[in-house]
């Protein structure tokens, strides 16, 4: 091919382009164009440059040609391409949204790309349309029919907001020594075990196990974390009864705050976390020891997230549990592990949520009181 166009550089557009290369992150093919026309402008042969570069010399000539035309971002950036017309205009995909987001076909649980597409062209004017032309104007909308989410929605009551108020100022509050908020909760974890023997990781090779397990059974957690202050115990049990959650309020007021004068604890509405397991548990005078030093306060039902210790269990499953654990004394000795080494790192949470930024967040949705409020005296 007869050299035709003739690249040269300015000293400028030297230092773009080998900076250009130099980054990293860029599209391979305007890599090469920069290569291609570095190369030009020393002079090398398009038949050379082709084969340094590993394209054709048709491209070597295109991007000179484009060069020499249009400068050096033409050059590098490909023209616009118009693509193909769209098959729905602006009312059709509208309609489509709106199908997507009504009841599905009696008959039917759900939508389908295929079900929408025979719907369309039931509603309009079109002969036929494809499945993957449904999935692209839903992509755009960011809508996905075949997916539900669910959620409990709380009822914002008087109750709800005094039970939310009460346990957010337990956890704003100036830590006292001798009276602890203790944030508690329990959480279930299946033992499962192996039906082969895990292939351990090499260097190219990753670690690999069995799609097939053996279920041992299950085991509870009932996970303590203080407040104000970096401690978390975990105590592993066989079940979850009252009498398992009276012992460990017996474990919280002789074992872990001896010197407490009263512990406030913080619970959720779980049936056994009441004052009667204790009485289920031990005699009157030993239950009514050990509440006399625990203060009990319940989250807003629907409203576990207000419970502090429900982050740390998140923790705990991430970073001790995600995997196969097949019996209970393993279970026991890998989470004191963590717990050991979470408490020795000091690692606390940090609570923001307050009582002021639930009345700035939540306030629309607070009772309307009976009276307005008084004005404060001078």
């Amino acid at each position: 091919m007869n050299v035709r166009w003739i690249v040269e550089l300015t000293d400028e557009e030297r230092a773009e382009l080998r900076h250009f290369i130099s980054g990293g992150s860029t599209q391979v093919r305007k890599v090469k164009r920069a290569q291609i026309l570095l190369a030009a402008d020393a002079g090398t042969r398009d038949g050379e440059i082709a084969a340094s570069v590993a394209v054709g010399t048709s491209t070597v000539y295109r991007t000179k040609q484009r060069f020499v035309e249009g400068g050096l971002s033409r050059a590098l950036n490909d023209e616009p391409r118009p693509g193909g017309t769209r098959k729905l205009s602006g009312k059709e995909e509208a309609l489509l949204i709106a199908t997507t987001c009504s009841a599905p076909p009696e008959g039917r649980a759900r939508w389908t790309l295929d079900l929408l597409a025979g719907e369309m062209v039931r509603l309009t004017n079109h002969s036929s349309l494809s499945s993957e032309t449904v999935r692209r104007r839903l992509a755009e909308n960011e809508i996905k029919p075949w997916q539900k989410k669910m959620w409990c929605i709380p009822k914002v009551d008087a109750e709800f907001v005094a039970r939310m108020e009460d346990v957010l100022d337990l956890y704003a509050e100036i830590p006292e020594p001798d009276t602890p908020v203790v944030s508690f909760d329990e959480s279930p974890v299946q033992l499962i075990g192996e039906t082969r023997v895990p292939i351990p990781a090499q260097p190219g090779t990753p670690a690999r196990i069995d799609y097939e397990y053996r279920r041992n059974g299950t085991a509870n957690l009932f996970v303590f974390v203080d407040a104000h202050n970096p401690w978390r115990h975990v105590k592993t049990t066989e079940h979850r009864t009252c009498i398992d959650f009276a012992e460990c309020m017996r474990d919280l007021v002789d074992v872990h705050y001896p010197n407490a004068r009263r512990i406030r604890l913080v619970l959720d509405n779980l049936s056994i976390h009441s004052a009667s397991a204790l009485y289920q548990a031990f005699p009157p005078d030993e239950a009514r020891r050990i509440l006399r030093r625990i203060e009990m306060h319940y989250v807003p039902k629907h409203a576990s997230w207000l419970n502090m210790v429900e982050i740390e269990i998140g923790v705990l499953k991430q970073q001790c549990l995600a995997r196969r654990i097949d019996d209970r004394a393993t279970l026991k000795r890998e989470i004191a592990a963590w717990q050991t080494a979470r408490n020795a790192a000091k690692i606390g949470i940090r609570w923001r949520f307050s009582v002021q930024h639930a009345r700035k967040k939540m306030g629309h949705a607070y009772p309307q009181p009976a009276h307005p409020a008084l004005p404060v005296a001078a």
